[in-house]
């Protein structure tokens, strides 16, 4: 099984930039997609941009040309490279894994089956 903790949340201001982390544990040999979501309260848990094992990666409109997702697979993390960070970045961030490809396309949520237990953003205007 594989365990997924987040960090690198915080309070910054808009404009502003923070760099995620998602260490993962267990068994993460060639897990085939990793991802990012977020969840404003009130909201539903929005896809942001996933990585697949071969590098291949996707991103929300809302966040493309902004946002950066990368691994290291030596150190079995993910990143998120936040940028311009905007009010409506607001949210808990979540890592996630899923048994699917997403070499194709972004996918949705109910296909990540391992999550983090989130890292709160606050990007204050």
């Amino acid at each position: 099984q594989v365990q997924l903790v987040e960090s690198g949340g915080g309070s910054v201001q808009a404009g502003g930039s923070l760099r995620l982390s998602c260490a993962a544990s267990g068994n993460t040999f060639r897990i085939p997609c990793m991802g990012w979501f977020r969840q404003a309260p009130g909201e539903e848990r929005e896809g942001l941009a996933v990585i697949a094992s071969d590098g291949t990666t996707h991103y929300a409109d809302s966040v493309k040309g902004r946002f950066t997702i990368s691994q290291d697979n030596a150190r079995n993390t993910l990143y998120l490279q936040m940028n311009s960070l905007k009010h409506e970045d607001t949210a808990m961030y979540y890592c996630a894994a899923a048994g699917y490809s997403c070499k194709w396309r972004l996918l949705p949520s109910a296909d990540f089956d391992v999550w983090g237990q989130g890292t709160q953003v606050t990007v204050s205007s």
